[in-house]
């Protein structure tokens, strides 16, 4: 199983954070996921901590106990890059992987430079599986 950001979700303002962005590319490519994200899961767009966008929510629980609530698809505009959270890993994402474009990945942690570098349809699948996988397997109610 993937880390999971420990996050909480808040009232901050999801549009305003995204304005206040300074990279240029960043942020442009914020608001481009922000009305994807929104899309593909049905969900609003929500602040989770100080940094992550965050769409519905889903409650996980580890075979160690550990349990907590997290967004089931989020993404943060970093300084080096775009990161975009797929809760699950990377694990079932190798042939979409392979057709993305420049990426590179840690282990719940897909990196993209530029949207505009990558296929953006093949992001799409990845996060709708994502979305849908994790929702699937921890439904967000208890």
């Amino acid at each position: 199983m993937s880390i999971t950001p420990k996050t909480v979700p808040t009232t901050a303002d999801v549009d305003a954070f995204i304005a206040s962005v300074e990279n240029e590319v960043r942020r442009d490519d914020a608001r481009t996921l922000k009305r994807m994200m929104e899309r593909v899961t049905g969900q609003p767009a929500r602040m989770w901590g100080p940094s992550i966008v965050g769409f519905g929510s889903y409650h996980y629980v580890y075979p160690t106990g550990n349990q907590g609530d997290a967004a089931a698809a989020s993404f943060s505009p970093r300084k080096a890059a775009t990161t975009v959270y797929v809760a699950e890993g990377f694990a079932g994402h190798a042939e979409r992987l392979a057709r993305l474009g420049p990426h590179t990945t840690s282990v719940s942690c897909l990196y993209i430079k530029r949207l505009s570098a990558v296929d953006v349809g093949v992001l799409e699948e990845i996060v709708t599986a994502s979305y849908r996988n994790v929702t699937e397997r921890w439904p967000a109610e208890r």
